[in-house]
């Protein structure tokens, strides 16, 4: 459940000794496998033989709502960390527009972010969690594997389950596709259904994946949080396509932040959206590093440049 004790807690994991993040088993899940697998070899194979200029302009947008509204806002930002708090109506949207995606459920988001990030605050946890295997391996575990863990960790979803809309949600997250499908077959044909669904969510899968990849073993960093046993990296050429989520080190650092990109020149044009419908009264309680405080725990790493001294996300250098 969510911590105003600690506003960077695991939001709705329940800490309690007995689960252990090290030891279990990768084993390849067979849905995962059709439904991430089918989507690529659909965009693949009928992708060049459907691609027409209003496909191409169908699958950027589509794309760019699903990642912007859905996987950064309404899913990561809102549901997951609580950044900020909006009307139902507003909360519904972004989270169907998470569903959208074609990536899980709320529910199975919450399990597998929570407990990647339960698993990556302990001294050690399995390779699987940590993103610490070869590139091709950490590939296929990620996208057509499922970590069985021997004591996995429990979770509280009392939040969740007071609106029946995510239940719902859960149970149907694939076939948000079927009515999306319908519709561009109406208007474009076979055409917009290979390159507005299946390459859109062959896309958000993969790049989702490799972006995780690179943002746990390689890149920029400016922080470590202490006694995490895995630290993050930013990944700044996929600011953009992530909607600022590619800060990860910034996240790892703050992750309660409604601003995942704290520093100048660090596109973020999530966090831009929630301030723009925060002017406009249609969201509150928006969290940033001004607002939840100086972090227990969090180091600096000096900058590699001579002569440039390191900024604080408040906005002040760091002597």
């Amino acid at each position: 459940m969510r911590s105003s004790d600690d506003p960077h807690a695991v939001n709705f994991l329940i800490d309690e000794p007995g689960p252990d993040p090290r030891n279990g088993h990768v084993r390849a899940d067979m849905p995962s496998i059709i439904w991430n697998g089918g989507m690529a070899v659909i965009a693949l194979v009928a992708g060049p033989f459907f691609i027409t200029p209003s496909a191409i302009v169908l699958f950027f947008l589509t794309t760019g709502a699903a990642l912007l509204l859905g996987h950064s806002i309404g899913y990561h930002r809102m549901m997951i960390h609580g950044s900020f708090a909006a009307p139902r109506w507003l909360t519904r949207t972004l989270v169907w527009f998470g569903a959208f995606v074609g990536m899980a459920g709320p529910y199975g988001i919450i399990r597998a972010h929570d407990t990647r990030d339960w698993a990556q605050r302990q001294a050690d946890c399995h390779p699987f969690l940590a993103h610490q295997t070869h590139i091709v391996r950490d590939a296929w575990w990620q996208i057509y594997c499922r970590l069985d863990l021997d004591r996995p960790p429990r979770f509280d979803f009392a939040e969740l389950d007071r609106d029946p809309f995510y239940r719902w949600l859960e149970a149907t997250w694939r076939w948000q596709q079927l009515p999306v499908a319908l519709i561009f077959f109406a208007i474009g044909g076979w055409g917009w259904i290979v390159w507005g669904v299946a390459a859109r969510v062959a896309v958000a899968n993969h790049g989702h994946w490799l972006v995780g990849h690179l943002a746990h073993n390689r890149g920029p960093q400016q922080w470590t949080v202490d006694a995490h046993g895995v630290q993050a990296f930013d990944v700044p050429w996929a600011a953009i396509p992530t909607m600022g989520e590619a800060w990860h080190n910034n996240h790892h650092a703050y992750p309660g932040s409604a601003r995942i990109g704290l520093h100048p020149g660090q596109s973020d044009w999530g966090y831009a959206l929630i301030a723009l419908l925060e002017r406009a009264g249609l969201v509150w309680n928006v969290q940033t590093p001004e607002t939840l405080g100086q972090r227990p725990g969090l180091s600096e790493v000096p900058r590699q440049r001579p002569g440039l001294a390191p900024h604080s996300p408040h906005g002040h250098a760091i002597t």
